[in-house]
């Protein structure tokens, strides 16, 4: 990249790389500041559009070089409460989709957006960390690790939920942690799951198996974290018999793969996502617990509407900037709103002890099964489609 930046992205996750790729395509001069943590041995559940945006941005080929397909979601209440919700199968073919989406290791899908960003000239990456960041006389003056500065008119925080570009430049956020945590780690099954997720819902959270390839699966446990600690506890000998237990034995012998890992669940909304050429995407805008899929689908959704504030933008005209991060808080408006109250009101029915609460998750899940028109708007819902 020759002269000054126009942009600069802070963020190495999978949301600051794409973000990174949409601007410089955008045709901004771009410096990408990621500095390289630990492997992420997660996966994530994208959802069609999520992996239609990936395909259309040249930032994947072919999603099964990568993933997995999830063609199905099979629901089972697992909890010993009075009101259960009947087991509930959701299957591709309802929407008219031969998959819901793709399972996608994080290690692989970053693999492949770093190539597409390596790809472009206009595109300088370096693998610092902000120290801080303040208002100039022409844009905002970033601080680097290494001491050196950089001033330009556009910063994208997409630097995870304690983001410092969202700290330091006076973004309002609402934060909720949760006595839950998540519990992670690959498994082999004596059977396996095809393209189904399963999700056995309990008192305290999901037990959820993501299909893999073969007969490889991802476990994500969600429950009391004291819980979760006492299980790691065990060793991996305990924590098979407890894996056998929670998934019924449906799919006969488990084999750990991989180490568990526990992540701590809360949630962080922001009052607006974009203000004064400041841009916050994925977790440094918004973050919630594994539920309903919406973690990266929901920061590849920012990345789509900031390429599309970049396109709509008159960059020969004076504040530039400030009109991108306007616009891009406007079109993210509706659908944080909606997915943040979505899966924030799934989360609490799933741990309530509250009666009415119990009958309305059930009601809920027997007219989803029951009416199809209210499945398909489910589908949409659940994909990111208002």
């Amino acid at each position: 990249m020759s002269g000054a930046p126009e942009a600069v992205v802070v963020g190495g996750g999978l949301a600051g790389v794409a973000a990174a790729v949409a601007v410089a395509r955008a045709g901004l001069r771009t410096l990408h500041l990621a500095p390289k943590g630990p492997p992420d041995r997660r996966t994530s559940a994208l959802m069609g559009p999520s992996v239609d945006y990936l395909r259309a941005s040249g930032l994947i080929g072919n999603p099964a070089e990568l993933g997995h397909p999830l063609t199905q979601i099979r629901i089972i209440d697992a909890t010993d409460r009075l009101l259960r919700a009947p087991e509930t199968l959701f299957d591709s073919k309802d929407a008219g989709l031969e998959a819901f989406g793709w399972n996608f290791p994080n290690i692989r899908l970053l693999e492949a957006f770093e190539a597409a960003r390596a790809s472009l000239d206009n595109l300088e990456t370096r693998e610092l960390a902000l120290s801080s960041i303040e208002r100039g006389s022409a844009g905002w003056v970033l601080t680097l690790a290494d001491g050196s500065v950089v001033e330009a008119p556009l910063v994208v925080g997409s630097d995870g939920k304690k983001s410092l570009v969202r700290v330091a430049t006076d973004f309002r956020a609402r934060e909720h942690g949760f006595t839950q945590s998540a519990l992670v780690c690959d498994l082999e099954l004596g059977r396996p799951l095809g393209g189904a997720s399963v999700e056995f819902h309990y008192e305290q959270g999901p037990f959820t198996l993501v299909p893999a390839g073969g007969s490889r699966a991802n476990l994500v446990w969600i429950d009391d974290r004291e819980v979760l600690k006492a299980a790691q506890a065990t060793g991996q000998d305990g924590l098979r018999a407890t894996f056998l237990e929670k998934s019924q034995r449906l799919f006969g012998d488990i084999q750990l793969l991989t180490p568990a890992h526990m992540f701590l669940l809360s949630t962080l909304t922001v009052e607006r996502a974009g203000m004064d050429g400041i841009v916050l995407a994925g977790e440094a805008a918004h973050a919630f617990p594994p539920i309903g899929a919406q973690g990266l689908n929901l920061g590849l959704r920012d990345v789509a509407d900031l390429a599309a504030s970049l396109a709509a933008a008159d960059r020969t005209a004076p504040g530039w900037a400030n009109a991108v991060s306007t616009d891009y808080a406007a079109r993210r408006a509706d659908d944080l709103e909606r997915t943040g109250g979505m899966v924030d009101a799934l989360f609490r029915s799933l741990l309530s002890d509250f009666l009415p609460a119990q009958a309305l998750r059930a009601g809920g899940l027997w007219a989803l099964r029951l009416l199809p028109p209210l499945r398909k708007r489910a589908f949409g819902l659940g994909m990111g489609q208002g």
